[in-house]
């Protein structure tokens, strides 16, 4: 990954942090940011050190602040349909992730930084966050994911007047809507972000990963099917050396040591 222009990875021990890093323009999203954040997440994914994944923007002012509106003006029709698939391709294997992903959001997340942020599995954000799908007000509508995510995440009525109005947010408003799980100062937000990954990956990885693959999948079948797929993976734990760790860890009080098998 040493070929990056617009993304960097820092590492925490087993967690790895990936700073959109386009500084000049807020961080802001063009063909190139996406491609080399689809490359990063693939190379996370194979990597077994991995075991949570925290994304954010580099530095003060912004998360991701959009699109690059340059580079958007420039869109003909099929053009148009490209961008949007390609940063749909992209957001969907963030989201698909089999290791948790957090958003730490500092500074704006509007447009494609909302979304991008939405596709996360968790959201925390700085008290000088503000968030928005501002589309509208330049003629388009969110194509990253943003109609379907913002409105399973907030519910129906708010996300129509939040895509409507194209009307920015502030975090805290956010936090009371449900966009973000906390609102923390600007100077915590990384630490705050680690402390929260590491409830997260102090538990077993397999078991972590297969409630997320549960969860997602609940969402696109129907409540009996996303029974018996969650019932497949409860038993399919039960095989796992992870299980079998756990719990006698629990009988005998002493922390687990899960190896990921």
């Amino acid at each position: 990954m040493s070929d990056l222009q617009y993304i960097r990875v820092e590492w925490d021990e087993d967690l790895a942090v990936v700073y959109v890093d386009r500084q000049e323009k807020l961080n802001a999203l063009n063909a190139e940011v996406v491609q080399e954040l689809g490359r990063v997440f693939n190379d996370l994914r194979d990597d077994d050190h991995v075991r949570g994944i925290i994304l954010t923007g580099a530095g003060e002012k912004a998360f991701v602040a959009g699109a690059d509106i340059g580079e958007l003006a420039k869109m003909d029709p099929l053009g148009g349909v490209k961008v949007s698939r390609d940063g749909q391709q992209v957001f969907a294997r963030i989201e698909r992730f089999p290791k948790p992903v957090l958003a730490a959001v500092g500074g704006y997340a509007l447009g494609g930084g909302c979304e991008l942020a939405l596709a996360c599995h968790l959201r925390i954000a700085s008290e000088n966050a503000r968030f928005g799908l501002p589309e509208v007000g330049l003629g388009i509508i969110p194509g990253y994911g943003g109609t379907l995510r913002l409105a399973r995440l907030i519910g129906l009525g708010r996300a129509i007047e939040l895509t409507l109005t194209g009307r920015m947010i502030e975090a805290r408003r956010a936090e009371e809507i449900g966009l973000v799980s906390a609102v923390v100062p600007r100077d915590e937000l990384l630490d705050r972000a680690k402390a929260l990954m590491r409830e997260i990956t102090k538990n077993g990885p397999v078991a972590v990963r297969l409630a997320l693959e549960s969860i997602y999948l609940a969402l696109d079948s129907s409540p009996g099917n996303a029974m018996r797929f969650e019932s497949a993976l409860f038993g399919l734990l039960a095989s796992t050396d992870d299980m079998r760790e756990g719990m006698t860890a629990f009988l005998e009080k002493r922390k687990p040591d899960f190896k990921g098998r």
